[in-house]
């Protein structure tokens, strides 16, 4: 074939090209007919959508104590852990673990039951101890990696192997977010190890149903903002008008190509950008709230300050219409040794933010649809490492759950007579994930996306909704 008159000849042909150019371009003509009838009925990626079926819950606060939060530390009470102390443990340990362990290790604090539910809750948690008539406590958590970057992945995303979207893109590409001039998902000083973004993307998802991320770990939650939402130099008209014209060059280029989704989702991210300015900077701004509010969430003071502004930070952009917000007391909790010590002042940091957020949830009436997690990636060993830490333990951990749906005032599940092992009423991550989805109405099975030739789900093909928490 003459190359002066085929300028295909002595190259590769894009899919694309081929359609364009083979049977006269008619492979070309219906694939544009498709697509352009799917890019029609295409709703806007961030608008709210129908759920499956009547939800409890409207909107997730996700609260990470990032490293692992000892259960038998807090909200697992083992009276015999602290008979035995010094002991051997009676039973195998896991085939796979962490790191070595030796005898047992009885907890440094003392527990007591609170409420007319009488939960056993240790004296780190004082003040989340006053709200355990308003809490389903999962005591059988269990997952499926010792190691923390697996063990966050498959906490935020449902695998620790393979890099898939995140728990809140899912949410947020299910249902749209209810303000549309801000991110459906926004994770608050999150993690930069252990997966990092991976654990706020979302991966195959479209773009707009990425994690926004509010500063990151190491910053001052004072100090984090959404960067560059404010353009004190640009007025906004002339703003409007070189975005009308950056949009008109896109679509242009997509006229001409066809549907890209990283370019789709560039355009929406400028919209969504211009939108955000007139909204995010008053969602950031704390000044108005009163001095009450503020000493609540223990502003006041250094050791709370932090963790606190988080909190209050999720309360703002929840009531906003946000749908997954997720606050991170990162990586603060991995006590392989200095247990009494580190796991004493990571309490006193959060224990009086959680509280104020339920308090403040509750008065403003909106615990009843909106769902709070809290929790880590997994537990700890009853066993001691050393002679003050305790090491990984996926085989069985607390988190717990407010709001939204749930059962108040129940412990469900259980643990061995150490809390070694998840015994009774097993919840993984899958199933959790499968709960979550239900309370806000999805159903985890039908909750789908299309990539690579089949189609994924956040459960992929586990999962089941633990309905005996189900208020």
């Amino acid at each position: 074939m003459n190359a002066h008159w085929n300028p295909y000849v002595g190259r590769r042909m894009s899919r694309r090209e081929l359609l364009q150019t083979a049977s006269a371009g008619f492979g070309s003509l219906a694939l544009s007919g498709l697509l352009d009838e799917e890019a029609r009925g295409a709703p806007h990626p961030l608008a709210v959508r129908t759920p499956h079926f009547e939800p409890k819950a409207k909107r997730v606060i996700f609260l990470f104590m990032h490293g692992g939060p000892s259960q038998v530390d807090t909200f697992d009470y083992k009276p015999l852990l602290q008979r035995d102390h010094g002991k051997p443990l009676p039973f195998a340990r896991p085939k796979v673990v962490s790191s070595e362990t030796f005898n047992l290790l009885q907890s440094p604090w003392e527990f007591r039951q609170h409420g007319q539910s009488g939960m056993w809750v240790s004296e780190l948690f004082p003040e989340v101890a006053r709200f355990v008539d308003d809490i389903c406590f999962i005591k059988s958590m269990h997952g499926s990696n010792s190691r923390h970057g697996g063990a966050l992945l498959e906490m935020h995303t449902g695998s620790d192997t393979f890099v898939r979207p995140s728990m809140g893109s899912w949410i947020t590409y299910g249902l749209g977010t209810e303000n549309q001039s801000m991110p459906g998902f926004l994770t608050i000083c999150p993690t930069q190890s252990h997966g990092g973004a991976n654990n706020y993307s979302s991966a195959f998802l479209p773009a707009p149903y990425a994690g926004t991320s509010i500063g990151a770990v190491g910053i001052p939650a004072r100090e984090a903002r959404i960067p560059f939402i404010a353009n004190q130099e640009t007025p906004r008209d002339i703003q409007r008008m070189e975005i009308d014209y950056i949009q008109e060059l896109n679509r242009e280029q997509l006229a001409a190509t066809g549907p890209d989704r990283a370019l789709e989702g560039r355009i929406e991210s400028f919209e969504l950008a211009f939108r955000m300015q007139s909204e995010a900077p008053q969602l950031q701004d704390i000044s108005g709230e009163s001095p009450a509010t503020l000493k609540l969430y223990g502003l006041d003071d250094p050791i709370t300050e932090d963790f606190g502004r988080q909190c209050l930070m999720a309360r703002r952009f929840s009531e906003r219409g946000v749908r997954f917000v997720q606050v991170s007391h990162t990586y603060k909790w991995d006590q392989h040794s200095r247990l009494r010590r580190d796991h004493a002042q990571n309490a006193r940091e959060v224990d009086k933010p959680i509280a104020a957020l339920l308090t403040d949830l509750k008065a403003r009436g909106l615990l009843r649809d909106t769902l709070v997690l809290w929790g880590g990636e997994f537990g700890r060993t009853p066993t001691a490492q050393g002679s003050d830490g305790r090491d990984h333990n996926p085989e069985a951990f607390t988190m717990w759950l407010a709001g939204g749906g749930v059962k108040a005032g129940l412990p469900y599940g259980a643990t061995d007579d150490y809390g070694y092992y998840a015994v009774e009423n097993k919840v993984h991550f899958h199933d959790l994930h499968a709960t979550i989805l239900h309370l806000l109405g999805l159903d985890h099975t039908r909750l789908t996306y299309r990539y690579a030739g089949r189609n994924f789900r956040l459960t992929d093909v586990h999962g089941r909704v633990v309905r005996e928490i189900l208020a």
